[in-house]
């Protein structure tokens, strides 16, 4: 005797999910505005444009800043656009290493392969630089508060690890929680820059200006010929690490109601506007430095050189609730990116590609969020992040090299299925797509990739063979690659074949209809 399945979900949706194999297992909860807010937190522009505001000070200075921000905000939106269009195609959870195996014309497991892997070790890389910024924003927003604490590197990293564990548990409560406090987070940041700017433009009253924006800086420490120039392609990178993880959209696109066109407009979206107000957020920053004081802050040389200017030029605890705003809204730029990390871990997992993948595949019933993923993205953050501990102060080294794991780690992972798209004639455009420009496009996307891997990997400092000036991140990244390309060599060219269809239709239907009993 057979038990006939339930008939495969209606919507649109899920039955475009079916037809790329995969059952509707996640909570369908996300709007095309909570879609958008998942990107727009992780950019983050009271992050990323404050956190690393004194790479741009102390690399070109402020000239190359606000040139920075168009300029990288234009490729940044190129790369953007490229993905997108893919995106409308194929809006599933895998997001990059999908795409990836379905664009590839040849070697496709391979491609997908390490298409996954860089995304997943960007994903990590982009969790434990927020969540360790914030935790140094966190330190010193309580030095403000009582002097005579003393934000120490395990004092920092503690801070670092309870910030996890409260982001684990936010994104484990499910969807509902996480949406909601994403569009919290859209508006908060708004208004944080409306207030932020507001404050610095109104407020000082010995600063430099508006003229400061001619000056350029370099107190890196390298000289010579070609100095000055090498300085400031460095500080390009201050925008650059800001416009990253927009991948998001795509990654909870399982999630997303109307996905095909939904989650790619989340991905322009989210970049377009993080631009726009970051161009101002850091006019306003720069203009309010106190007269004189620029080498002072610059010479802080971490993530909270920003902090330090805003209480410098803001006496008093307007100047104190400025640093708040901008912890508040990195709090929400974290407990985004868990999201996004457990969503790609899920679906790396439900395409066996990650060890112990039937443990991290697993849905909650009761929420029907990917718990077991949430908390394998906090753990291997936490592990990440427990390199901090070996600077001594070394806060800005340590949060350089965070920063250019997850941007070099993401950056190769988008641009590899946008290389392949070039590569194929069998794509189908979704509903979002760009026409006549989608080769243009894509290559501009793939040759400034090229670009920012290589500024990452360069030393920021010089001497720069010191512990607290070396630049960890070519190391770090080139080991983990090797280690999974080791693995692909010995063994997983040997069983991983890519995406995996997860039954027929009848028994995607039947993994739903028992979800939803469970839940």
């Amino acid at each position: 005797m057979s038990i006939e399945a339930p008939p495969p979900a209606a919507d649109a949706d899920a039955q475009r999910l079916h037809e790329m194999g995969y059952a509707q297992e996640l909570k369908r909860g996300l709007g095309g505005f909570s879609n958008f807010a998942i990107s727009f937190s992780i950019i983050s522009i009271l992050a990323g444009a404050i956190t690393s505001f004194w790479l741009g000070m102390a690399a070109g200075g402020p000239r190359i800043i606000m040139i920075g921000w168009p300029i990288v905000g234009f490729f940044s939106l190129m790369v953007g656009m490229a993905m997108a269009e893919i995106c409308s195609a194929y809006p599933t959870a895998g997001g990059l290493y999908y795409w990836t195996a379905k664009l590839a014309p040849k070697n496709a497991p391979r491609s997908s392969w390490f298409c996954g892997w860089f995304n997943l070790i960007g994903q990590i890389g982009v969790v434990a630089s927020v969540d360790y910024a914030l935790a140094l924003f966190v330190s010193y927003s309580v030095t403000l508060f009582k002097d005579d604490f003393v934000g120490t590197p395990r004092t920092v990293f503690v801070i670092y690890l309870l910030m996890l564990l409260i982001h684990g548990l936010l994104n484990a409560f499910g969807v509902n929680l996480v949406r909601v406090l994403g569009d919290i987070s859209v508006w908060w940041h708004v208004g944080g820059v409306v207030v932020i700017v507001a404050v610095l433009f109104i407020v000082p009253d010995n600063r430099e200006g508006l003229s400061i924006v001619t000056q350029s800086h370099n107190s890196t420490g390298w000289t010579g010929p070609g100095a000055g120039l090498y300085a400031a392609l460095l500080g390009l990178l201050l925008a650059q690490y800001t416009i990253t993880g927009f991948d998001a959209s795509a990654h909870v696109s399982e999630e997303t109601r109307d996905a095909a066109t939904a989650a790619p407009r989340g991905i322009v979206n989210a970049i377009w506007i993080s631009v726009v107000a970051a161009f101002f957020l850091n006019l306003a920053m720069l203009q309010a430095i106190p007269k004189g004081a620029y080498d002072d802050i610059a010479g802080v040389a971490g993530p909270t050189a920003g902090a330090v200017l805003f209480t410098t030029a803001v006496a008093g605890f307007l100047g104190k609730f400025l640093v708040i705003i901008s912890t508040v809204g990195q709090f929400f730029c974290g407990m985004a990116c868990v999201t996004a990390a457990s969503r790609m871990i899920y679906a790396f997992s439900r395409d066996g590609a990650v060890p112990g993948h039937r443990y991290w595949h697993k849905i909650n019933p009761k929420t029907r969020t990917p718990t077991n993923s949430i908390w394998l993205a906090v753990v291997v953050s936490a592990l990440v992040g427990s390199l901090t501990l070996i600077q001594n102060q070394g806060f800005a080294v340590a949060f350089f090299a965070l920063t250019g794991i997850a941007v070099i780690g993401l950056y190769i992972s988008y641009v590899i299925p946008v290389y392949q798209r070039l590569r194929t004639k069998n794509f189908v455009p979704g509903p979002w797509n760009l026409g006549k420009w989608s080769r243009t496009v894509g290559w501009i996307s793939v040759v400034w990739v090229v670009i920012i891997s290589v500024l990452f990997c360069a030393p920021v400092f010089y001497p720069w063979r010191t512990l607290n000036t070396f630049n960890f991140t070519l190391p770090i990244v080139a080991g983990a690659m090797a280690l999974v390309a080791i693995w692909w060599a010995v063994s997983a060219r040997k069983w991983f074949t890519g995406p995996k269809v997860q039954g027929s239709a009848e028994e995607l239907a039947a993994i739903e209809h028992e979800l939803s009993e469970l839940s």
